[in-house]
């Protein structure tokens, strides 16, 4: 049987981003990621629930996180599971985390609004091909647009 090990998260970080670098002089940044979902109860209220995950960036990324990244910074990450076990003080403890391949910057870079729109560049910074943001993001509807499979033309449709 084939394995698959692929997640896909949308959310606010709820601290800075700490970046350390191993001996060999790999940085390492751990992210705390904050994923909101809004749903009706069976009483027919709407209810907000928060997932608080951990992600582990590697490498260059790992150094374009701290650099543009702030607590409440939006992103949206791609990686995999990752299970680690350990044993403290006796007691066996455990933590699912994420382990993100690419990490897309969403919201303004630091210092930066978004009425700063006359930037000319890219909706946001994608991280993946180790290059700092080019622009600022001037709102969510190009991710949703996304997510949501169009790309916002709809005069293109054939029917």
């Amino acid at each position: 049987m084939a394995d698959f090990n692929k997640v896909m998260l949308l959310g606010n970080l709820t601290r800075d981003p700490e970046v350390r670098y191993t001996p060999s002089g790999t940085a390492v940044a751990d992210l705390g990621l904050a994923v909101n979902r809004s749903f009706k109860g069976s009483d027919g209220q709407l209810k907000d629930e928060t997932c608080f995950v951990r992600v582990t960036v590697w490498s260059r990324q790992a150094e374009n996180c701290a650099q543009y990244l702030k607590k409440g910074s939006p992103v949206f990450v791609e990686g995999r599971l990752k299970y680690d076990e350990w044993e403290k003080d006796g007691q066996k403890q455990s933590r699912l985390s994420v382990v993100g391949e690419r990490v897309q910057f969403l919201g303004a870079p630091r210092g930066a609004s978004f009425q700063d729109s006359g930037s000319g560049g890219d909706a946001a910074g994608d991280t993946s091909g180790g290059t700092a943001p080019q622009g600022v993001a001037s709102s969510s509807a190009p991710l949703q647009e996304a997510l949501n499979g169009t790309d916002g033309d709809e005069d293109d449709l054939p029917f």
